[in-house]
């Protein structure tokens, strides 16, 4: 509970007000997976944050910059010093306050140092207190009063020394002031930039899949199993996937185009498409192309299958990759008996210079 521990806080509110926003984060994950299985730790959740609700409350209205001491019904301050002296409690029992056994411990707190005392004009008095405060800024106002008189022990700048008139003052360098080691190496460096918030912590949102105007919009889809997220497509519309994890897309009729962004583990069925598939830092990516397609763009993609059907190689697709690793093109088999042919792209490349040109090729490795 931390949120008990506001009195120690000099802005207790935001204490309780942060540990009802930690409270949430958890809570709200147990009101989702027992929201309609078992109404009985909804309920626990929501009595949970309305206690925390009214401890806010509470703290704002009454202790909202921290705890108050010596209120109405309190005991003044002189008067518990003068008690202390005399060797009184502080209920007024007269009954001496015990002295803590020092024999074989370490010797007791020194007293607290004695209130500041002040006169009948509520000045301040004291043996190194000076009666008479201000001294110093009366001799201040007193110069500031002279007028013109002030300036009478300035001396006259010659013309050679004015930098207005003397541009070789302008041209020379002003020095800069040269910094100790130790004080170069003591100093405070600048503070970096905060790091990115781990994934654990960041919020996750609802899956989408809609439809706005003429493109499909496909998200936050996680651990989908064997369930299949069909879109049904016409020929002008165009299909965005992004920060989808583990789970089957199906698409049905021919699409303008498809973008693929920032997922992990995505299969996708495509049957036919006007423009191409582009594919962004995504990583163990799978496609299986049954129709037709122009182009396959990759760019930063760390494991992909391409499954081409027998439709696909009658007209076969360009694949145009960029900073990628572990693609794999999967063919039919060209005859009955025959097996599928996995084919690897090329990931090393040798460039040269030859008569003044760069020429890049594929490094081939003999077996």
């Amino acid at each position: 509970m931390a949120a008990l521990g506001w009195i120690m806080y000099d802005r207790p509110v935001d204490c309780v007000d942060s540990a009802l926003s930690g409270a949430q984060y958890h809570g709200n994950t147990v009101l989702r997976t027992y929201k309609e299985k078992d109404p009985n730790h909804a309920k626990y959740i929501q009595s949970y944050y309305k206690i925390l609700q009214a401890l806010s409350a509470y703290v704002k209205k009454h202790f909202k910059l921290g705890l108050t001491w010596n209120n109405k019904d309190g005991v003044d301050a002189l008067d518990a010093l003068n008690d202390l002296k005399t060797g009184k409690s502080m209920s007024g029992s007269g009954t001496a306050t015990p002295r803590a056994n020092t024999s074989n411990g370490a010797p007791p707190p020194p007293p607290p140092p004695p209130l500041p005392k002040f006169d009948d004009s509520g000045n301040l008095v004291g043996p190194n207190i000076k009666s008479s405060q201000g001294g110093d800024m009366t001799a201040i106002f007193d110069q500031l009063n002279q007028g013109s008189s002030v300036t009478s022990g300035l001396r006259k700048v010659d013309k050679s020394e004015m930098t207005h008139k003397n541009p070789s003052l302008r041209a020379a360098a002003i020095p800069q002031p040269q910094r100790s080691s130790s004080s170069s190496s003591s100093g405070r460096g600048k503070s970096p930039l905060p790091g990115p918030k781990p994934s654990s912590l960041k919020s996750k949102k609802p899956p989408r899949k809609e439809l706005d105007g003429t493109k499909w919009i496909v998200e936050n889809y996680e651990n989908t199993g064997s369930e299949i997220i069909d879109i049904l497509v016409s020929m002008n519309q165009t299909i965005l996937v992004s920060k989808c994890t583990k789970c089957v897309i199906k698409v049905t009729g021919k699409a303008n185009a498809i973008s693929i962004d920032n997922c992990v583990g995505l299969s996708i069925l495509v049957e036919n498409l006007v423009s191409s598939i582009d594919v962004i830092k995504s990583s163990k990516f799978a496609v299986q192309i049954d129709g037709t397609l122009p182009t396959i763009l990759m760019d930063s993609v760390d494991g992909a299958q391409v499954y081409l059907g027998t439709n696909s190689m009658k007209s076969p697709p360009e694949i145009i990759t960029s900073k990628c690793s572990a693609v794999n093109i999967v063919t039919p088999p060209v005859g009955e008996e025959d097996d599928s042919k996995e084919v690897a792209l090329p990931e090393q490349l040798r460039s040269y210079f030859k008569n003044g040109k760069l020429i890049t090729e594929v490094v081939e490795h003999a077996g």
